[in-house]
């Protein structure tokens, strides 16, 4: 009599569906994102209801940098896509395709947080700190913390990039992949509010 392996139980309990009709993982992922959303929304809340009380500058229209942060954005959203295609890669039994695609959109992802990092220095250096105004706080504060899930999320790509060379990211258990997707692709979408938010819409000052 053959014995199944141990970890084909423990694979099928995290997968098992639950009365929702999701896996247990998924419907875990999503209540993370759930409230993750709170937690950003209170972070633009915050921004939109203090950004015109600073009573000393620099002021936004006086150091955003609309083009450079538009490119930047655009790279972050270019990840979104690379992330889709290792995705379904591996869906196909693919794992080399697969880890091109992870590499790719963690390179983008790197990228997009190494522009950010150059925005906040050229930020310090015309004035505007985490302590100087009330619209410095709130956008530091914000955009740091969008920035440390980015870091996050690259975090995770690159151990799933470890993880497909031991054999531990196959096309049966693919919905590994797929939650980390999840949460990229939320990170992206947090961006793409975030970026109209705090860039694009006119501000008093």
């Amino acid at each position: 009599m053959s014995a199944e392996p141990a970890n084909v139980h423990i694979f099928e309990s995290e997968h098992e569906a639950t009365s929702t009709g999701l896996p247990n993982t998924k419907l875990a992922m999503w209540i993370f994102l759930a409230s993750d959303c709170l937690l950003f929304g209170a972070l633009i809340a915050t921004y939109v209801l203090y950004r015109h009380s600073s009573v000393t500058g620099p002021f936004p229209n006086e150091i955003f940098d609309i083009p450079y942060t538009s490119v930047s954005s655009f790279v972050l959203l270019a990840s979104s896509l690379t992330m889709v295609l290792a995705l379904a890669a591996i869906q196909r039994g693919d794992p080399g395709r697969m880890r091109i695609w992870l590499l790719a959109t963690a390179l983008l992802g790197t990228t997009f947080v190494g522009g950010q990092v150059y925005e906040f220095t050229s930020f310090h250096r015309e004035g505007l700190g985490l302590s100087t105004n009330l619209f410095g706080s709130t956008f530091f504060v914000l955009t740091g913390f969008h920035g440390t899930h980015v870091g996050i999320g690259i975090l995770m790509l690159l151990s799933l990039l470890v993880m497909s060379f031991t054999g531990k990211v196959t096309q049966e258990n693919s919905m590994t992949v797929e939650l980390v997707g999840l949460y990229w692709h939320f990170v992206d979408i947090v961006w793409i509010v975030i970026f109209t938010v705090v860039y694009l819409i006119p501000t008093g000052k």
